[in-house]
């Protein structure tokens, strides 16, 4: 047995939580959505994790730019290890996806491996990859830089991430979901290594859902829930050190962003579905039902929407693309001057009737 224990509570809001992400991953199982929408969705997925995982630790770049940089592309205005931190995360993925096919046990070695990646070739080297922290580090609040929190000493980090492996390794009572969130949480708690740590933790604890058969076609990025209020993970994470490492506050916070993201992978899943029926039913090409999907999903398209929808298609033909759904019913003109590149197009609700 570990010395490993955590501590919590289960509150009705995991439970109702734990409802919505199950019924969420039934949906997903269940639903009839093809092939291609699954591979775009999930490579969009991919990008997104690893812009907001990297943008949580202080990488400035925009969406945009991490597209291009995703595809190949010059990004030439951006900062290079900004950049290479985003191009590191799809490298630790891609080693976690192996890892997951070959069957075998998460180890030390492996979340080594993955901080290695994460962290090679970044800031200069100073986050030492894959090798445990020698020194003692503290993490400090960014804007007063106050000590928030002091790590275990590092002769201890072996030991401890050793006892943390052993229980991810034991049989548990506990439900997936939670043993995720436990895993991100001590990681961070451990704090093993000189940088990288909040990255690593977040792989972890995907890793940990993937192998537990809750990867939801990997179609959810919850680092993006994180992102949108910085402020309130990290109060998340720092109310637990506080309540004497009672995790049913970080489990609550936790929890709640997994079914935030997979109530938004479903609702997508649904317009894809639907948006699918209506374009057999009208006879519409290929771009022109992604915009369809679009418009089911966030209610609206620009011009610019449609160009990133479909990048190596002339916009002349967009254009057309657009007006033939005009003409079938299914959308109107609202917003700006026709001339406006923001003005934007909407459902018309009568044309969509099934």
């Amino acid at each position: 047995m570990t010395s490993f224990t955590p501590r919590f509570t289960i509150t009705n809001a995991i439970t109702r939580d734990l409802t919505t992400i199950e019924r969420s991953r039934g949906f997903l199982d269940a639903a009839t959505l093809s092939e291609d929408w699954i591979r775009r969705m999930s490579q969009r997925a991919l990008l997104l994790e690893a812009h907001h995982t990297t943008h949580i630790e202080g990488t400035r770049l925009t969406i945009e730019q991490s597209q291009r940089a995703w595809d190949g592309a010059a990004v030439p205005e951006a900062d290079r290890d900004d950049l290479r931190e985003l191009l590191n995360y799809r490298s630790a993925f891609e080693f976690v996806s192996q890892y997951l096919a070959s069957g075998r046990p998460i180890t030390e070695a492996m979340i080594r491996e993955i901080h290695r990646r994460l962290v090679q070739r970044v800031r200069g080297g100073e986050g030492e990859p894959g090798n445990y922290r020698v020194v003692q580090n503290f993490v400090a609040n960014s804007t007063t830089g106050a000590v928030v929190y002091t790590p275990p000493p590092h002769q201890d980090v072996p030991a401890l991430l050793q006892e943390l492996v052993d229980w991810l390794r034991e049989e548990s009572a506990i439900h997936p979901v939670l043993v995720a969130g436990i895993a991100q949480f001590q990681l961070v708690q451990i704090h093993p290594f000189v940088d990288g740590n909040g990255r690593t933790s977040r792989l972890l604890s995907t890793l940990c859902l993937y192998r537990a058969g809750y990867d939801f076609k990997r179609l959810f990025t919850l680092s993006e829930f994180y992102d949108r209020d910085r402020q309130a993970f990290y109060r998340a994470i720092q109310a637990v050190r506080e309540q004497g490492l009672d995790l049913t506050g970080w489990l609550e916070f936790f929890t709640a962003g997994l079914a935030t993201q997979l109530a938004e992978v479903k609702s997508r899943g649904e317009a894809a579905i639907r948006s699918d029926v209506l374009a057999r039913s009208h006879k519409l090409n290929t771009r022109q039902a992604a915009a369809l999907e679009h418009l089911l999903s966030f209610g609206k398209l620009t011009i610019r929407d449609f160009e990133q929808l479909a990048p190596d298609t002339a916009r002349r033909s967009l254009q057309r693309d657009i007006k033939g759904l005009i003409d079938k019913g299914l959308l109107r003109e609202s917003g700006q001057e026709p001339t406006d590149p923001t003005r934007f197009y909407e459902l018309v609700k009568d044309g969509l009737e099934l």
